[in-house]
Formats: C-alpha cells, sequence, structure tokens
C-alpha cells in the first residue's frame, strides 16, 4: 500500500507526499515550497522522484523549480499555455495516466477554479488529490472558470467509491464549515461533523483527508442538485464571513 503524509506550509497549505514502499518512489503533489517538503522527505528517508502539480497558483507550484534541482525528480502537470508551470517534464489531461511503483493513477480534468485543473484518483487504493477543486466541506472559488464546470466536476467525483480519501491542498474545512451549515442548519451528519471538525483543530489536528461519503452526506456543493443551486451557493460563499 501507499503512504501519504501531508506537509503543512505556508497559511493554510498541504503539500502531499506519497510513498510507496516496495519501489522506494516518493510523489510530491502540489509543492508550495521547496525547503519544507525536501526536509519532510529527508526526514522520512523517502527520496522524491516525481512531483504533480493540480494547476498553476503559485501556492501549488513554487517549489517544483527547487526540488527537481535537488533531487533530479520528474514534474507532471496539465498544460496551461497561459500559465506554463515551472520545470515540467511531462504534460498530462485528461484519461493519461501517471504511476508510483505498480500503482496507477488516473489523470481528471477539472477546470473550474483555473481554466485548466486537474485531479489525480488512484482507484485501486481510494487515494484521490483534488487540489482546489473539491475541498472537505467546500471547492474551490470560480477564478477562470464557470459554475457549469465546477457543477460537473461536483457530479463527477461524487459519482467515485464512497471510501475514497480526498486529499485536497488546504486546511479550509472550519470556515467552509460555517458557510455549510447555513446552507443545510437541519442536517444532521453536517452537525455532528462541525462538532467533530472543531475538536480536531482545537487539538492542532487536521481535518484532511475526508473521503467522498463525508462529502455526499455534509458538503454543500457536492450536495446541490443542479447548476443554478451550485451557482447560488458558491456565490453565497463567496462573501460569506461569518
Amino acid at each position: 500500500m501507499l503512504e501519504v503524509v501531508g506537509v503543512p506550509v505556508l497559511a493554510d497549505n498541504y503539500v502531499w507526499l506519497m510513498h510507496d514502499k516496495a519501489s522506494g518512489e516518493t510523489v510530491v503533489v502540489d509543492p508550495a515550497v521547496d525547503a519544507a517538503v525536501l526536509a519532510a522527505a529527508a526526514s522520512l528517508g523517502w527520496r522524491i522522484s516525481q512531483i504533480w502539480n493540480t494547476h498553476w497558483h503559485d501556492d501549488h507550484v513554487a517549489g517544483n523549480v527547487g526540488i527537481k534541482a535537488a533531487t533530479g525528480c520528474r514534474i507532471i502537470a496539465p498544460d496551461d499555455p497561459e500559465h506554463p508551470i515551472p520545470g515540467v517534464d511531462r504534460i498530462v489531461g485528461e484519461g493519461d495516466r501517471v504511476g508510483i511503483g505498480t500503482f496507477e493513477g488516473h489523470v481528471l480534468s477539472t477546470p473550474g477554479h483555473t481554466r485548466v485543473h486537474l485531479a489525480y484518483h488512484l482507484p485501486d487504493v481510494a487515494i484521490l488529490f483534488t487540489g482546489d477543486t473539491l475541498f472537505a466541506l467546500g471547492c474551490g472559488r470560480l477564478f477562470e472558470g464557470t459554475p457549469d464546470q465546477m457543477f460537473a466536476n461536483m457530479r463527477r467525483l461524487a459519482a467515485l467509491p464512497p471510501e475514497t480519501l480526498i486529499y485536497c491542498a488546504h486546511e479550509y474545512t472550519q470556515a467552509n464549515a460555517r458557510f455549510a451549515v447555513t446552507v443545510e442548519p437541519g442536517n444532521a451528519a453536517l452537525m455532528e461533523r462541525v462538532r467533530e471538525i472543531d475538536t480536531e483543530r482545537a487539538a492542532g489536528r487536521p481535518t484532511v483527508p475526508t473521503t467522498i461519503a463525508d462529502e455526499r452526506d455534509t458538503n454543500p456543493f457536492l450536495r446541490a442538485s443542479t447548476v443554478a443551486e451550485f451557482a447560488s451557493r458558491r456565490a453565497a460563499k463567496d462573501v460569506f464571513r461569518g
């Protein structure tokens, strides 16, 4: 099996290290920085062999060049001509395959937060890296895409097996929860989850990964039934100050 470790950096980012013991390979997903990621890998005795990027934003790619220089790793990323990702060795998109050891990852196109955005799904081990598309109790702000695109992402990801572990790129869960309860105040599963989240954060523990099952039950964006309902919720979240 694969081991996944989160490296908290900046204000609220998670950089994910995924390690395959059999092959010795380690993939870094969305390195916002280089030094902290290299230090984390070194402390674990892991050799970084690849970087997988989901989109071009600096807090997902700023560590690319430094990590590549230190390790010689290969960088896999989407093709975004308007915002070229630094250090790329291989461009991937919808339907492509990536790998770590004998484990295969499926590349999913999930535009909306940015014009070009990817997620990486490893179905054999029920792991999904969503970048800034799907968060615990939230979804990415629509900087370059449309509600139609993001709603389609929500439907597609919701259809994945319920046990799928979602590794998103930010610790936004507590803030997302405050908005979620305004949308579905009568959702008992949500209220229980909010209590659990508050307990975890008070103890300084992460709320990620989450699961597809939990998001189906409690995430107001994944639970939107139409594009119009999704768009209304996304617009409300954009101005929410709770």
